[in-house]
């Protein structure tokens, strides 16, 4: 008959590579004794704090059968035969990784509605232990896709992560994340924000035109009274301007967290250098 490998006592710092090994056992005894042999899947038990041998690749298990009788069966039952008379347990030493989730999320919103803040997951990563071999691999992990249409309420969707393949010899912390997302009402606009030349050439004096320029962004309605023309910065560099081009392009260094979809109106800013 063939008994599986049960495994115990393994080392913490080591994962066993051929998980699947049986040892082929031939005994002899009362018919009733067959019985519990057949119910359920034989096992023979290997203590690796005892019963192996550690070298460099492998847990080396070499028993001989009278020590079988002795320690695993009972004096009703005689072993006549064990094959293989050797198990190399081959192992790798176990790492661990914390990998981000990635999300392969694709929203839709109502007119007028979008994320408040960010599309998020919980847990926004997955802790994987396994042989340093596979683990090491595993930059990321991304969910399965999920599709949210017409979107205009926060909501939370629990979706299954895409696990590597053959992954019988790796642990994680989760398979599946949540993902979540605060949903508000939102608004545009805009606001005046002066200009300010950055990098002009000693000396000089330079007039330019506009001093100020129209800056639009799309906001939600709870933090529209929340910002105004000191949370935007723009600038024109002088450094870039190209030949004899009297002209500047207005930069935006600076805006609110809060804010989405920012852009400066103008796209070009007039000056002349004077002495």
């Amino acid at each position: 008959m063939a008994f599986d490998i049960e495994k115990v006592n393994i080392p913490d710092e080591n994962v066993i590579l051929n998980d699947s090994m049986a040892l082929n056992i031939t005994l002899k005894t009362h018919g009733f004794k067959w019985l519990k042999y057949y119910v359920s899947k034989p096992k023979i038990r290997v203590d690796f704090s005892k019963d192996v041998d550690k070298k460099k690749h492998a847990f080396l298990w070499n028993k001989s059968k009278a020590y079988l009788n002795n320690t695993q069966f009972d004096e009703q039952v005689e072993l006549l035969n064990i094959s293989p008379n050797q198990l190399a347990f081959k192992y790798d030493v176990n790492l661990v990784k914390k990998v981000p989730v990635k999300l392969n999320a694709t929203i839709s919103f109502e007119p007028g509605y979008d994320v408040a803040d960010k599309l998020i997951s919980e847990p926004d990563s997955v802790t994987v232990i396994g042989p340093n071999t596979l683990v090491s691999q595993i930059g990321y992990l991304e969910t399965e896709e999920v599709i949210f249409n017409d979107v205009k309420t926060s909501f939370e969707e629990a979706t299954n992560l895409m696990l590597p393949e053959n992954t019988a010899d790796l642990k994680f912390s989760a398979n599946s994340v949540t993902i979540k997302a605060h949903v508000e009402k939102f608004t545009e606009g805009t606001l005046k924000i002066p200009v300010n030349i950055i990098n002009t050439p000693k000396g000089a004096k330079i007039k330019y035109f506009p001093k100020e320029v129209n800056v639009s962004y799309y906001v939600s309605l709870s933090n529209f009274n929340t910002i105004t023309n000191k949370d935007f910065k723009v600038v024109c560099d002088y450094e870039k301007t190209v030949g004899d081009q009297s002209l500047l392009v207005p930069e935006l260094v600076a805006f609110p967290t809060t804010a989405k979809n920012v852009k400066i109106n103008q796209k070009r800013i007039e000056f002349i250098i004077t002495k």
